[in-house]
């Protein structure tokens, strides 16, 4: 799914909300977690998952082309690890289930 379709399912399942109202409210969800994130902070939506900053450090690479060795910089690279129910849902597990096997 992309962002349009997000915002298409979104609005018809809101009839009452304008078109430019539900594309506002996905673009400020999606700047919140950029924003939370290029600070370093970790973004929790239960049941769905978490988004968290990882650091990989510096490190001597090859250019796969040439073969020669590159010096790789430190860099900041996103992470989602997945929530519960998410996971679960995507197993075929309902929560009876999910719960019970824990």
């Amino acid at each position: 799914m992309i962002r349009s379709e997000l915002i298409q399912k979104i609005a018809e399942e809101n009839p009452h909300l304008f078109q430019r109202d539900v594309e506002r409210i996905v673009a400020t969800v999606f700047e919140e977690i950029i924003g939370a994130m290029s600070r370093g902070e970790r973004v929790e939506l239960r049941g769905f998952g978490a988004f968290s900053v990882k650091q990989r450090q510096a490190r001597q690479g090859r250019n796969p082309r040439t073969g020669e060795t590159v010096q790789v910089e430190e860099k900041h690279v996103p992470f989602f690890k997945t929530g519960k129910l998410l996971r679960d849902r995507l197993n075929g597990l309902d929560d009876a289930q999910g719960s019970a096997e824990g």
